[in-house]
């Protein structure tokens, strides 16, 4: 699998179906390696998956991350297995817990320990009967993984992680604890914006709903911030250190320092100057294109 050093991380349940796959053969166009989708409230992870994997020839498509709690280990072991077959080893699973509001009050399901249900999980993956036609090569399969537990159990019964809302710090962390031979993937907000205030309105929209989310509020909090920094929709510090804003070089900065501290291949989210809820800006996918 050729992930490259470069990805992009977007919401696509705002875009039609034709769009999404013009979005990606778009992406795939500019050289970034994967794509990578997430999964809530709307279309299923795996099956949006199918769809861009169909419309494109080199992309790596990435779940970030399909959740544990929509299926069991069977069918998601399944899927993986049918989507690396069909795409010629292009789809990379990321899988996670999620969280308990969209578990228990979404879902509707019982939100258990996070590393112990994870354990469960993944072990059931592994020994999950599939009676179709094997992909070539065992699918890879990445964690959402925040703290050090769950980042220890990414490297020993996973292919890697894949941290969100994280620091270059913590990806130094993250790799001591994974060793090497492991994928570190983090996810990085990025924000084509040279005014500091208008750059921290939009980074502040942007992390208003994960600053409601208990697992992310003990990461941060692990990662060195604290009560001051988390109130009030963020404090500075705060939002300068998730969200990567300023010109191209700014930008290019804070992605290098992720891949200084071990990432293998970095995903980054653009955020839109007038709000997170606008299209995705584009112009910050052209600057860092790779194949620019």
């Amino acid at each position: 699998m050729e992930l490259g050093r470069l990805g992009v991380w977007v919401g696509m349940d705002g875009m039609s179906a034709a769009a999404a796959a013009a979005f990606a053969e778009r992406v795939e166009e500019r050289g970034y390696g994967a794509l990578w989708i997430p999964e809530g409230r709307g279309r299923n992870a795996l099956v949006l998956s199918s769809w861009l994997l169909c419309h494109t020839k080199r992309l790596v498509v990435a779940t970030g991350i399909a959740n544990i709690y929509a299926r069991d280990a069977m069918a998601m072991a399944g899927g993986q297995r049918a989507l690396a077959e069909q795409s010629g080893g292009r789809f990379l699973l990321g899988v996670g817990v999620s969280h308990r509001p969209t578990v228990e009050g979404v879902r509707g399901h019982a939100y258990g320990a996070p590393v112990t249900t994870m354990r469960t999980y993944l072990r059931a993956m592994r020994e999950a009967p599939y009676g179709a036609l094997q992909p070539s090569q065992s699918p890879l399969t990445v964690v959402a993984a925040l703290g050090p537990r769950m980042m220890a159990l990414s490297g020993e019964l996973a292919d890697g992680a894949h941290p969100y809302n994280t620091t270059p710090e913590h990806s130094a962390r993250a790799r001591a604890i994974l060793g090497p031979g492991k994928l570190l993937c983090p996810e990085v907000w990025v924000l084509l914006e040279t005014d500091r205030a208008k750059a921290r309105s939009a980074a502040r929209q942007a992390l208003s709903r994960y600053l409601q989310l208990e697992n992310y509020v003990n990461g941060w909090r692990r990662q060195g911030f604290g009560e001051a920094d988390l109130a009030g929709g963020g404090s500075d510090r705060f939002l300068d250190a998730m969200v990567a804003w300023g010109d191209e070089g700014a930008i290019r900065s804070r992605i290098q320092q992720h891949l200084d501290a071990g990432a293998d291949h970095v995903c980054i989210q653009p955020i839109s100057p007038q709000s997170p809820r606008e299209p995705v800006d584009e112009r910050v996918l052209d600057l860092l294109a790779p194949a620019r």
